[in-house]
């Protein structure tokens, strides 16, 4: 293929953050692993996806210099921190949650049927995915508003590549872990149980975990859980209202409900891209990747590639579950997927359940959620 400028492209420009969908589509085909100053390396193809994923000897998850369990870690370190990790999300933690999941669902659902327009990322997406996230780690209500806005501050501190807000923004959510492993020392309290009391007695390598990889954890969690649950949800409704007769027909047979998600997820991905830095120099897509230079793994764009996946703008029940990258493959996939999974499907059998239409209202569009986000930023919808 042509060699193009080392600038190829510049992911905060107007017409990228206008349609990031179509330009990383366009960028795909026409130049496949791009450069900018903003990201580094950019690599589109799904098997060039999969390849980084698959070698993390080559393509390593260390690009920070501040802690960061699992994500952040290569192998053998990362091995020890995601056993220890993965057990909170087993199939019996699940179906212990999955009543309290339900009932958050119900509730916020339920409020939606007062009003015929409403305005679905306020209104159900954003509050749903902190309430159920301050649930799972079995934090108190007051955390609800507070994880809302460190959210939203994250989000815009990285857009705007302020790694000086990123780094305040970091250490804000460790005050908050800290309090509540403090509130669990003080003489007369009894908190309820919660997962980052169970951390605080976790052992990695024979001794017990630092509160700061405490903290590490709960925000790659809750980075990982509310941004791209409250992606979901909008993409999720949008799609339905645009589709009314796959609506009708999910409402009558729920049990394709899980399949659907994903395959809804794989033609408009919630979460656009991961990190990575190259450990040696490497060639992919015709360019030259040098040792240490910053690889942006483009989630939104491999489950989109025709190579892979045939008109992939078509909604497909029968396409094969093991190529979707929704939530990752090789040794970093997505350790609470069996949670997100969960509370998707438990939020959208509520909402069908509840409603007999939902659908777009006239002069109304949608606002498009811009990078490191994706699904929309504002979607107005009619419930009946």
């Amino acid at each position: 293929m042509k060699h193009l400028t080392q600038d190829d492209w510049n992911p905060a420009s107007d017409e990228v953050l206008r349609d990031q969908r179509a330009a990383f589509d366009t960028l795909r085909e026409r130049c496949p692993v791009a450069h900018s100053d903003f990201l580094g390396w950019s690599v589109f193809r799904h098997a060039d996806v999969v390849r980084a994923l698959h070698d993390p000897a080559t393509f390593s998850s260390v690009v920070s210099s501040h802690v960061s369990v699992p994500n952040g870690m290569d192998p053998p370190e990362h091995t020890a921190y995601r056993r220890l990790i993965e057990p909170y999300f087993a199939p019996g933690r699940m179906a212990a949650f999955a009543p309290a999941c339900r009932q958050i669902a119900a509730v916020h659902v339920a409020s939606l049927l007062a009003h015929e327009n409403i305005e679905l990322m306020d209104a159900l997406a954003h509050p749903f995915a902190v309430q159920v996230q301050c649930e799972f780690l079995g934090w108190p209500a007051p955390m609800h508003e507070a994880l809302r806005l460190w959210t939203r501050k994250n989000h815009q501190a990285t857009l705007a590549g302020d790694r000086v807000a990123m780094a305040s923004i970091a250490r804000e959510f460790e005050g908050y872990v800290d309090d509540l492993l403090r509130s669990r020392h003080t003489p007369g309290a009894h908190p309820e149980h919660d997962i980052a009391a169970s951390l605080r007695m976790q052992q990695v390598n024979g001794r017990p975990l630092r509160d700061d990889e405490i903290a590490s954890i709960l925000r790659n969690w809750t980075v990982g859980e509310v941004g791209t649950i409250a992606a979901s949800i909008g993409i999720l409704a949008h799609y339905l209202a645009e589709h009314t007769a796959l609506q009708q027909r999910l409402r009558a047979q729920p049990s394709l409900l899980p399949a659907a998600i994903e395959e809804i997820l794989r033609i408009h991905g919630p979460l656009v891209a991961n990190r990575r830095v190259a450990t040696r120099a490497v060639e992919m897509g015709g360019r030259q990747i040098g040792a240490g230079d910053r690889v942006s793994l483009n989630w939104i764009a491999a489950n989109r590639d025709p190579a892979v996946f045939s008109a992939p703008d078509e909604f497909r029940l029968d396409r094969d579950p093991a190529a979707n990258l929704l939530y990752g493959a090789g040794i970093h996939v997505c350790p609470g997927a069996p949670l997100a999974r969960m509370e998707l499907i438990v939020v959208m059998e509520e909402l069908l359940a509840q409603t007999e239409m939902i659908s777009l209202p006239d002069g109304k569009l949608p606002a498009l959620a811009v990078y490191p986000s994706s699904g929309f930023e504002s979607l107005s919808l009619q419930v009946r």
